[in-house]
């Protein structure tokens, strides 16, 4: 006789009801769309960004499951106000920056800034979230890398250092957390059309060298992104740590 297959938990939607997700980067952009994802699948999430006018607009999309904290990743009040939850089930590390530069114009102040902003208040966050969920003995930490987090590329070695350094926790800590029921995983976007990234397209020598380096030939949307994150953090990834889901139409791939 042969096992039977789980249909039904393979073909079902995301159901997060019941959950308590939080957000960082919450406001705009690519945090926003996994915002506005969750609640809609049914999580109570929490929404943190620096900005409370952009925490309203998207609190308005769905007033019953978002709240929000106005807080800076950058600034210690953050961190305890997390450890201070009953309740969290899903963490996605969102809040990040860039600023390209050739190498020998980047700056210690600008090393500084970034290191802080993509690797400290990732771990930061990552850390304080781990001890809510230690003590439930479940949870789901999602990272938001990129593809730079796997390749290198001009004027871009400071931001893929960051990246590099999100995937190597995101592994190191889907080890160390799985035991207790923990996983940790990251999602690696290429370029996406956000409001950070649509003037850059403005150049059209920019946006042809980015499509043409996308193997399915257009830049990626906010949902694409926001779908990876559902996924990882529904039980349909149940089996899945420590690994980074590429959204880069292919750009990794040639």
């Amino acid at each position: 006789m042969t096992d039977p297959v789980d249909v039904k938990s393979l073909t079902s939607a995301p159901n997060f009801e019941g959950q308590v997700a939080l957000v960082t980067g919450g406001g705009k952009g690519l945090g926003r769309a996994c915002v506005i994802a969750l609640a809609a699948a049914g999580a109570k999430v929490i929404a943190v960004s620096r900005t409370e006018s952009d925490l309203q607009e998207v609190q308005s999309h769905n007033p019953d499951n978002i709240d929000y904290w106005v807080e800076d990743v950058l600034a210690d009040d953050l961190y305890p106000r997390i450890e201070g939850l009953d309740q969290l089930d899903i963490l996605v590390g969102c809040a990040g920056g860039n600023k390209p530069q050739p190498i020998s114009e980047i700056t210690v102040e600008t090393i500084d800034w970034l290191l802080d902003l993509n690797v400290r208040a990732i771990f930061r966050t990552s850390q304080s979230a781990a001890k809510v969920m230690l003590k439930q003995g479940s949870g789901s930490i999602i990272n938001m890398s990129s593809q730079m987090g796997h390749i290198g590329s001009p004027n871009r070695t400071l931001y893929c250092t960051t990246k590099h350094a999100v995937e190597g926790l995101t592994k190191a800590l889907g080890v160390e957390l799985a035991p207790q029921g923990i996983r940790v995983n990251a999602v690696a976007p290429t370029f996406i059309d956000t409001p950070m990234t649509r003037p850059m397209f403005e150049n059209a020598e920019f946006k042809a060298t980015v499509e043409n380096n996308i193997a399915l030939g257009h830049v990626g949307k906010v949902e694409d992104v926001a779908a990876a994150v559902l996924f990882l953090a529904s039980p349909a990834a149940a089996m899945i740590t420590g690994e980074s889901l590429k959204v880069d139409g292919g750009w990794t791939a040639w």
